[in-house]
């Protein structure tokens, strides 16, 4: 299988398969700033974490999703992320429908969980690209996923109805298989890993 469910440990970050084991600390997660009141993004509310559990589990046993719960290293769940829109075929993936409490926001755990993802993703699975995708205007999304060393594809225009009947246009990023070791060097130099 071209992915599966893992645990990848890191020195800030856990990311373990996601399980209803991690509802109650996901619940309080997404409290931390109020995440679902932000209109360009999805995060559930704390009374529908359950049904978004269920959700990506039921589209990880499909094949076309592996979710995370991201985690501190003492084992407090702090967010999601997941490989999707997975295309075994052409050894392509997207790692998205990513989130993160307030709390450890533009801290080291999002540098080395990416870190992690995308070295599973061309280093043991042998991927030629991994996208990332977010609204246009979420500028502090696309600031990060050009902070990783993404490059800007395109944007979908009129991509997506969002849940308060708006349009999104999609920004499309992607890393490809020749751009890694770059990337890699500069996500280990901002978690402080050596080389």
């Amino acid at each position: 299988m071209y992915l599966e469910p893992i645990t990848l440990r890191g020195r800030h970050v856990v990311l373990a398969p996601l399980s209803f084991d991690h509802l109650v600390d996901l619940q309080e997660a997404c409290e931390d700033g109020q995440l679902y009141n932000l209109w360009y993004t999805t995060v559930p509310r704390p009374e529908d974490m359950a049904p978004e559990i269920e959700r990506r589990l039921s589209l990880q046993d499909a094949g076309s999703m592996v979710p995370f719960s991201v985690m501190t290293p003492d084992g407090k769940a702090v967010g999601m992320t997941t490989y999707m829109n997975i295309d075994a075929a052409n050894k392509r993936v997207e790692i998205g429908s990513t989130w993160y409490r307030k709390a450890v926001q533009r801290s080291p755990l999002n540098s080395e969980a990416k870190l992690m993802l995308l070295g599973h993703a061309f280093e043991d699975r042998s991927s030629i690209a991994v996208e990332f995708r977010t609204h246009f205007v979420n500028r502090q999304s696309r600031t990060a996923i050009e902070r990783l060393g993404a490059k800007l594809d395109g944007v979908l225009r009129n991509h997506m109805v969002m849940a308060n009947g708006t349009l999104r246009d999609t920004a499309v990023y992607s890393i490809i298989q020749t751009e890694w070791p770059t990337v890699k060097a500069h996500l280990e130099h901002k978690v402080g890993q050596p080389r």
